[in-house]
């Protein structure tokens, strides 16, 4: 049996610094936020540090119309990199090196021209320092360019990986709902030719309560959702359902004893885990002995942790191994397995052999949880 990958039933708990996901976000409102927020605030820091260097307060009238070309000129960047969606990020970045210098070169010339226009007495600006001031512009310009080349692959990335998580998470829900659902066909052939030989017998009360039993045991198990847990109190009740039918059936050859401590009948386990280790005790250890069997079901805390044991006294297991002896073994003790190792990874563990005195046991350790909170 491969081994699967766990998954949690509860969802994870993240800081609320990582719970926005970009990969669900209105991208082309996030753009425009980001956009307006950051050359506004680009304009801004650079026009208060024209004043602290000595600049008048009109300084603005060059500063924005500098971040305007900017502005508009990053758009046309946006729009480049879309017609280029089919570039991985390296050639895609490399491609937008050129674009970007065009941009910030365009820059330092509304810088050129605003400043002449403003000082018209200055006869040029000093080519060292127009050029200082193109490097400066496509520095800024090729950080946009990379900071919404990696927003935009982080954000094809995340939707990626969300869906091979959406796509695991359904493989596995599919998985449990299998495993769930594939009830012993042993049980519904016997308790239907059981039921045909009481009406052949002409006892019709004990049909009628029998037919009403499965259909009751049915919608139970038809009903839940296999994703999620119930308490081991309704667990109890939902194999009460299924052993008044098999009561019905071996009258005083099934003898049952339930052996649970009080604080772990709220705990939560998955609906229908013990079912069918109680149909496989009852296949093998009542079913096949004409005195019939006595079976157990036991449950206690340890720390924080659920342990649960299915007993009977049958005639344990075989030596092809941890399986009651007998043919038609059916698939109880593997679903079981599954189930759990599907569930709870390496936080749980099942066993299952024979005892010490005689018979076979099924022992089970999952964490111990109570509805809305873990727990402790």
């Amino acid at each position: 049996m491969p081994r699967l990958r766990s998954i949690s039933l509860d969802p994870p708990r993240l800081p609320g610094w990582m719970k926005f996901d970009i990969a669900t976000a209105d991208t082309n409102r996030l753009f425009w936020q980001l956009q307006l927020l950051g050359w506004g605030g680009v304009a801004i820091f650079s026009y208060l540090s024209a004043l602290v260097n000595g600049r008048p307060w009109d300084a603005w009238q060059v500063t924005l119309p500098i971040y305007l070309v900017g502005f508009v000129g990053t758009l046309g960047l946006r729009h480049l990199m879309r017609l280029w969606r089919g570039l991985a990020p390296l050639p895609l970045a490399v491609a937008m090196l050129l674009p970007s210098a065009v941009v910030g070169a365009a820059m330092s010339v509304t810088l050129g021209f605003t400043w002449m226009l403003k000082e018209p007495e200055m006869e040029t600006i000093k080519i060292s320092s127009w050029l200082g001031a193109m490097v400066g512009y496509t520095y800024l310009i090729l950080a946009w360019t990379f900071l919404y080349i990696t927003l935009r692959f982080y954000r094809e990335l995340q939707i990626q990986v969300r869906q091979t998580l959406q796509a695991t998470a359904m493989a596995h829900q599919a998985q449990l709902k299998m495993l769930r659902y594939q009830l012993n066909p042993h049980f519904l052939f016997n308790t239907l030719n059981a039921i045909s030989t009481l009406i052949l017998d002409r006892d019709t009360p004990t049909a009628n309560r029998m037919v009403q039993g499965l259909s009751a045991f049915l919608r139970h198990s038809l009903d839940n959702d296999p994703m999620q847990r119930v308490s081991l109190r309704q667990e109890l009740e939902a194999i009460q359902l299924y052993l008044d039918i098999e009561k019905l059936r071996f009258d005083d050859r099934l003898k049952l004893r339930v052996d649970v401590a009080e604080d772990c009948r709220e705990a939560l386990l998955p609906s229908l885990l013990l079912q069918p280790l109680i149909e496989n005790a009852v296949k093998y250890a009542v079913a096949k002995r004409e005195e019939g069997g006595h079976l157990e079901i036991h449950a206690r805390r340890q720390g924080s942790q659920l342990e649960l044991a299915v007993l009977d006294d049958g005639p344990g297991c075989g030596d092809k191994g941890p399986e009651p002896a007998g043919e038609g073994h059916g698939v109880g003790l593997a679903n079981t397995r599954d189930r759990l190792q599907v569930l709870y990874g390496e936080r749980q563990q099942f066993s299952a052999g024979n005892r010490p005195g005689g018979g076979f046991e099924v022992r089970m350790r999952l964490p111990f949880e109570l509805s809305g909170r873990r727990g402790s």
